[in-house]
């Protein structure tokens, strides 16, 4: 069991705010699988390698992830002051986010259940 109670636990939770840079697309229509290839591609690298390898990575995801790259970087420049050249992918990771349910037609008046799934995509940057 943790100490004190719910409510202080919560406070001294949110009282330590990180200050770094980041991007987060939510309900994107992809899932948290494929979501994950691409952002293992970039994990790490600076940002100018990073973008150099979404624009000619031919997943679907790539294009999500690059837009909401470029917004981190807009992120770090106007509201934290900070140099592009400078700037590396510190975390990105995609976690689950709401499946929507449909129903494909089988023979037999027989029906199966599609999951179309979406993640949502966060992108952290921070200076070298």
């Amino acid at each position: 069991m943790a100490k004190g109670h719910r409510s202080q636990i919560k406070r001294e939770r949110n009282a330590v705010k990180d200050t770094r840079p980041s991007a987060k697309l939510s309900y994107a229509r992809v899932s948290v699988q494929k979501a994950c290839f691409v952002l293992d591609a970039i994990r790490g690298k600076d940002v100018q390698t990073a973008l150099g390898i979404l624009e000619y990575n031919p997943r679907y995801a790539s294009s999500l992830v690059k837009k909401l790259l470029e917004s981190a970087i807009a992120n770090a420049e106007n509201n934290n002051g900070m140099n592009a050249e400078n700037l590396y992918i510190a975390e990105c990771y995609a976690n689950k986010g709401p499946t929507m349910k449909r129903v494909k037609p089988r023979a037999q008046g027989r029906a199966y259940r599609i999951e179309k799934r979406m993640s949502h995509i966060t992108i952290v940057l921070d200076e070298r």
